[in-house]
């Protein structure tokens, strides 16, 4: 190449280079030149000074704000992001990317860097009917952190569909995706983070906790959020909350901010409640703090919402290690290498310095101090992991992705062609993809489910300063619990934070107050027991078949008490039960044997085999009262026995009238007695009486129930006495009056017939059986009245015995006896002649 050659070579180079834009010099950390540009929106400033920027139609100045350490940290994410895959050959081969960065100051400037990025290349912004093919100056925005500057950025982008993955807002309104259909995150929503916490808390029995709030949407909202969820619980109650001052810009505390956050402070002073929770701004927090240290707050537990859980600049206030023990929900730790030592690396000499604001700026971009005030923290970050960075990593690699996807990438090359961002944005809701060991997607909410670390502040130099205590698990919604945790605290002991300490075994809960965590502990009674899955503040009743002691967790069987045969009174009972049966079936032998006897008959002829087999057929049911009770032995104790009885006392009542009419009535009413004889009235009033009583008898069972049931034993409560229902005692009333009413009757009608002839006069065994039926119902009435127990069956069944035996006995036994040992006088000429003498004495 010749000198001339050479000089105008050198000439167009010069050229070259001077017609390169200034800002790409002079905002090099801000602005890089590609094909395809991302937008990126972070706080390097926020907490504003003064309010001389409302005052004027321009962009805030940095000077106004305080900075930001973690913002510029998340900035420089994005730069090592986007520089990472341009240095890649494989995702995105050929393609170069770009970012326009802008400063939003927190929330000062959210509106202008919107508009700037819908814009096209030449600042201008048309009026469309179709964006369909519309190119705005980026293709995909990145940010901002606070939920509040992502909803007003996402208003002016959704409308556009242009893709704007957030890294650190995790509000719930941001999952509504037909407000926000355009809106991605690579963070978990604000859900998963209060669940997070309410985990921690229930795993250390912590049930009295203290919110305070900031005075914004992000405090309102979270706090809002955790009393719902702690509603839902039941479990953990809010002692109080409050919301923290806000002073004014440009002032420090005035007069009212400091009266109310004394009263604060003082509330939190006198309070038993030794867990805070804070949902506020980070920078909000440093004013609020250096009040907590001048109180001399000790042994509280300070959990910090994600907004402030890993500051370095309040993990900088070393004092506050003496407040207690601070814990905190933030996103998952993942190590980026390289990252560190690209974060301070300083700018090229070469490179001027300037303060002013290059033409095509949005915000002023003059941030000299932000990397000497960032290497101040560096080893605060480094050891930290760089947590909240890895979020702002993903989300420029899950774009790069999308990019991959629909600009058709393989390994050597892409297909570069115009990119909108709506098409963008659907290949962004398919990526699919493992970064640093971790598989990234996007849930149907437009969340990527990152796992949360809980973590827990150190002020150790040689350790991490946000050391992971346990890890939460969106997909799982679990908490799993890794290290322990060192409490600050003598003896490293957990601290407490209950209105009411826990209760013992078997007490249950008894509310005082409003609030369900504060309670007094009283004892489950005998019979009661304490199901802590079920209720805590009610103890439930045993079954009836089981019981408890006092403070009982769990109910026994009880023994079940019942008429067995090893008993003595089974025993005593079975053997009068023997005799009555034997003795009647003998008793039913002989007077069929001698039914044409004048004995028999003048005892009642056919109507004693109307006697004399209920009577066999009671004794021999009597094992019904034996052994556990069931439908057919219950039905057989308040039926049968009942109208058996009944049939054998009508029977003798009807025959005590038989003979007063014979011998008195015949000669006075014969019409009457003529009547009664051609009628059958004996029998009749037999049935008559029968159908009333087994007309009670059903009405009884019927109004109640013939299921046997147990009842506990008053005398000793782990007895449970298995008896037939004992509605029954109601009906027996019934029955037992009637048979009561005949047994007066019969003995009516057998003292009336004193003086009747020897073989006729049966007024004397009448009157015996009939006094001893009188006397045993009214005492067993009266026994069971007053008394519950097992010996209510068995004097049910000895009286029911003696009652058969007195009838059986006390009526056909001394008839059997004439019959058997003076057959002389059973002949129709010795009752002939007894009736003689008594016509002649009467005459």
């Amino acid at each position: 190449m010749g000198p001339q050659a050479r000089t105008l070579h050198l000439l167009l180079l010069l050229l070259h280079v001077l017609a390169k834009p200034v800002q790409l010099i002079e905002n090099s950390d801000f602005h890089l030149a590609g094909d395809y540009l991302l937008g990126g929106l972070f706080s390097l400033h926020a907490n504003v000074k003064s309010i001389s920027h409302l005052s004027y139609l321009q962009v805030p100045k940095c000077n106004e704000f305080d900075m930001k350490v973690l913002g510029y940290n998340l900035m420089q994410a994005m730069r090592f992001a986007v520089e990472e895959i341009n240095n890649c050959s494989t995702l995105l081969p050929g393609v170069l990317l770009g970012y326009e960065m802008v400063d939003v100051c927190y929330h000062s400037n959210n509106v202008h860097p919107g508009l700037y990025f819908l814009a096209q290349d030449d600042e201008f912004l048309p009026i469309l009917q179709d964006y369909s093919h519309y190119m705005p100056h980026v293709v995909a925005v990145i940010g901002p952190d606070n939920s509040e500057s992502a909803i007003t950025v996402s208003n002016l982008l959704s409308h556009f569909l242009i893709p704007q993955v957030t890294y650190s807002a995790i509000s719930d309104e941001l999952r509504d995706k037909r407000r926000f259909p355009a809106m991605l995150r690579t963070v978990p929503s604000a859900s998963h983070h209060i669940e997070a916490m309410v985990q921690l808390m229930t795993h250390f029995h912590w049930n009295w906790i203290v919110v305070l709030v900031s005075n914004d949407d992000y405090g309102r909202e979270n706090g809002q959020l955790l009393s719902q969820r702690l509603i839902r619980t039941g479990d953990i109650c809010i002692a109080f909350q409050e919301v923290l001052p806000t002073p004014e810009p440009s002032q420090g505390m005035g007069p009212e901010e400091q009266s109310q956050l004394d009263n604060i402070l003082e509330k939190l002073q006198r309070t038993t409640a030794r867990v805070v929770v804070v949902f506020s701004p980070e920078l909000a927090l440093h004013g609020f703090f250096r009040e907590v240290l001048r109180w001399n707050f000790t042994g509280l537990v300070w959990i910090a919402s994600e907004s402030w859980s890993i500051d370095p600049v309040l993990h900088n206030l070393t004092e506050l290690r003496h407040t207690g023990t601070f814990l905190g929900i933030t996103i998952q730790r993942v190590s980026i290498p390289g990252f560190s030592e690209f974060r301070v690396r300083h700018t090229k000499a070469t490179q001027p310095i300037s303060n002013k604001t290059s033409p095509r700026a949005t915000c002023n971009q003059d941030c000299d101090a932000c990397l000497n005030i960032t290497e101040s923290y560096s080893n605060v970050l480094m050891l930290s992991g760089e947590r909240v960075v890895y979020s702002v990593y993903s989300a420029v690699y899950a774009v790069a992705h999308a990019l991959h996807r629909l600009l058709r990438c393989n390994q050597v090359r892409c297909t570069k062609e115009v990119v909108y961002p709506w098409k963008l944005l659907r290949e962004l809701w398919d990526v699919n993809f493992t970064l640093l060991g971790n598989q990234l997607f996007f849930d149907q909410q437009g969340d990527m489910p990152m796992f949360l670390d809980i973590i827990q502040w150190q002020w150790d130099l040689s350790q991490n300063p946000f050391q992971s205590i346990a890890f939460y698990s969106p997909t799982k919604q679990r908490m799993t619990y890794i290290h322990n945790v060192s409490w600050h605290t003598p003896n490293n002991t957990i601290p407490m934070s209950m209105c009411s300490k826990s209760c013992q075994p078997g007490q249950m809960k008894k509310p005082v107050g409003l609030h369900t965590c504060c309670f007094e502990c009283v004892n489950c009674l005998p019979g009661t027991y304490l199901n802590l899955s079920a209720d805590e503040f009610n103890c439930l009743p045993c079954p009836d078949s089981m019981w408890s002691h006092m403070n009982a967790i769990t109910c026994f069987k009880r023994l079940q008490a019942f008429l067995e045969w090893h008993e003595a009174p089974t025993i005593v009972v079975a053997l009068l039960a023997s005799l009555g049966f034997f003795s009647t079936l003998a008793i039913l032998l002989i007077f069929w044997r001698h039914f044409q006897t004048p004995m028999v008959r003048s005892a009642g002829g056919p109507m004693c085999f109307l006697m004399l087999v209920p009577l066999l057929l009671a004794f021999g049911m009597v094992p019904v009262y034996v052994g556990r009770p069931t439908v057919f032995t219950c039905f057989c104790r308040q039926a049968f026995f009942t109208v058996c009885f009944s049939v054998c006392l009508s029977c003798i009542t009807v025959r005590s009238f038989q003979i007063v009419c014979v011998f008195k009535m015949a000669r006075r009413l014969p019409r009457a007695y003529g009547f009664w004889v051609r009628y059958h009235g004996p029998y009749v009033f037999v049935a008559f009486i029968t159908a009333v009583k087994v007309a009670l008898v059903a009405a009884n069972m019927l109004a109640t129930t013939i299921n046997p049931i147990g009842r506990t034993d008053p005398e000793d409560p782990n007895i449970v006495i298995l008896s037939c229902h004992p509605n029954y005692r109601n009906g027996l009333l019934f029955n037992t009056s009637m048979d009561l009413l005949l047994s007066v009757v019969g003995f009516s009608f057998a003292y009336m017939g004193k003086e009747l002839p020897t073989n006729y006069n049966e007024a004397k065994f009448i009157t015996l059986s009939m006094t001893f039926s009188f006397t045993s119902s009214i005492s067993l009435c009266t026994f069971m009245s007053v008394h519950n127990g097992v010996l209510v069956t068995i004097m049910d069944l000895l009286v029911t015995v003696l009652n058969f035996l007195a009838i059986s006995l006390g009526y056909f036994g001394p008839k059997c006896y004439m019959i058997l040992f003076y057959p002389e006088r059973n002949t129709p000429a010795y009752f002939n002649s007894m009736i003689q003498g008594y016509t002649m004495r009467k005459s």
